[in-house]
């Protein structure tokens, strides 16, 4: 930030450090995850040692030194004065409200956004992202029963006072000292544990819980605690299969696009969700229960699409779906192109571009005429390299959603997005995703261009 004091850390350090602090705590909570990170850790292993030349795209272009620190969380929100004090708590972190999602098109009464890093750089040291959602409480047609979960969500404060008076504090000063950042991590921490206690009676629960699980999920506790964190693994297929090795239970499929050789945008897939003791009411009238919120998920990230490619994607998806999914996806897909030189050739995918920097040690000189990009990457003069998806996808986030809380699709919440409404309480605009991945792509070439330029005039 400009007039940055010296003795402030950067949001890279922050976010790094905050992101540990919650995979520590949700390896506590659920032991699991620690089974999860290891499955995953041996695939990727397993991948790089057997494929090369995906290893060597991987440090080109810088991603293998973050495989091992990505992490995305997700957590629910039920007020829009949690959803902008999240807000200020994530831009601490260097983390930015990136897409609108509309779950209620799969029947999940929430819409939703992503916080992450958005330059290049900072999503090279942590590319740390949490999916959060916002309770839609209009879509709860019981009159009584929203009021009811109205004034439940207005009894609670979800941020500790240490963490408000942190946030403050950044937002006066331009950042924090290190001392500062360890005391916020962990006071911003314990907005994301787990609660035994719930905030309601059994009765309640239950009463909100026959509305949708996730309303009861989101409402009958002291805060937002993280429902899973998820690691990137590099072939998903093979997680899928070794989570039943290794005694877990995984949902039957994986969510998104088929499998392919040049994987595209997100697909995941998870362990069920705990059923976990579970605490409702207090002194005389407590009564145990259970609830299942959190889950082990694991994604693989694949090429960003452009809005042509993105359009092309959700044309096959809603092909498949409507013949029934299963073996239809796969089918429908065979229409979309599955190799590197296609899909940039056809501008269906965002890359980045890097000099070749082998010719150039070389000795090689570079052509004069610069201006005809396509003519270099022919040439071999530039190398490009699908950008990685950094965002979500809504039809699979409500799929791991509903398979985690038991629920169906319920066409009563399909009520159509509200981005606007969203937005105002977020108290800000979301940012747009193919504009951030448009702007790598130029930026990129032009560092590019400008590296076989200054090669050709050292000639």
């Amino acid at each position: 930030m400009p007039g940055m004091k010296a003795d402030l850390i950067s949001a890279n350090t922050l976010r790094s450090w905050f992101s540990q602090a919650l995979s520590d705590m949700y390896r506590t909570e659920v032991p699991q995850y620690g089974t999860l990170l290891t499955l995953v850790a041996d695939i990727n292993a397993s991948e790089l040692a057997d494929k090369p030349d995906q290893r060597e795209a991987l440090e080109r272009t810088d991603e293998l030194a973050r495989l091992d620190l990505e992490r995305h969380g997700a957590i629910r929100l039920g007020t829009a004065a949690e959803l902008a004090m999240i807000r200020r708590v994530f831009a601490v972190l260097g983390m930015t409200a990136v897409g609108y999602y509309d779950l209620s098109v799969a029947g999940v009464p929430v819409h939703s956004t992503a916080f992450r890093p958005v330059d290049d750089e900072a999503l090279r040291l942590n590319p740390f992202r949490v999916f959060t959602s916002l309770l839609r409480l209009e879509l709860i047609e019981d009159a009584a029963l929203r009021e009811t979960a109205q004034a439940i969500l207005a009894r609670r404060q979800i941020f500790t006072p240490g963490c408000v008076s942190l946030v403050e504090q950044a937002e006066a000063a331009g950042g924090l000292t290190a001392e500062e950042g360890r005391r916020f991590v962990a006071e911003a921490l314990e907005t994301f544990r787990w609660h035994s206690d719930a905030t309601v009676d059994l009765a309640t629960y239950q009463q909100l819980k026959g509305a949708h699980p996730l309303i009861a999920d989101v409402v009958c506790f002291k805060g937002p605690h993280i429902n899973h964190l998820t690691p990137r693994v590099l072939d998903i297929d093979r997680a899928q299969a070794a989570m039943g090795e290794r005694g877990m239970r995984a949902k039957a499929s994986i969510e998104g696009p088929p499998r392919r050789v040049v994987p595209i945008l997100l697909r995941q897939t998870s362990f069920l969700a705990l059923e976990e003791p579970i605490v409702f009411g207090a002194g005389e009238a407590a009564r145990d229960g259970t609830h299942t919120a959190r889950f082990g998920e694991i994604e693989q990230r694949g090429c960003a699409l452009t809005p042509a490619g993105r359009e092309r994607y959700d044309t096959l998806l809603a092909q498949s779906r409507a013949a029934g999914g299963g073996a239809a996806l796969a089918e429908a897909f065979r229409a979309f192109p599955d190799d590197v030189e296609t899909l940039y050739r056809d501008r269906l995918i965002h890359v980045r571009y890097t000099a070749n920097t082998s010719r150039l040690a070389a000795g090689e000189v570079p052509p004069v005429n610069r201006d005809d990009v396509d003519a270099l990457v022919a040439a071999g003069w530039l190398q490009i390299t699908p950008q990685v998806y950094e965002d979500f996808l809504p039809v699979s986030a409500a799929g791991i959603f509903q398979s985690n809380l038991g629920g169906n699709e319920n066409d009563a919440y399909a009520g159509g997005g509200n981005r606007p409404a969203f937005e105002v309480a977020l108290g800000g605009p979301v940012q747009d995703e193919f504009a951030l991945y448009r702007e790598s792509e130029a930026a990129s070439l032009r560092e590019a261009l400008a590296r076989l330029a200054g090669a050709a005039k050292a000639a």
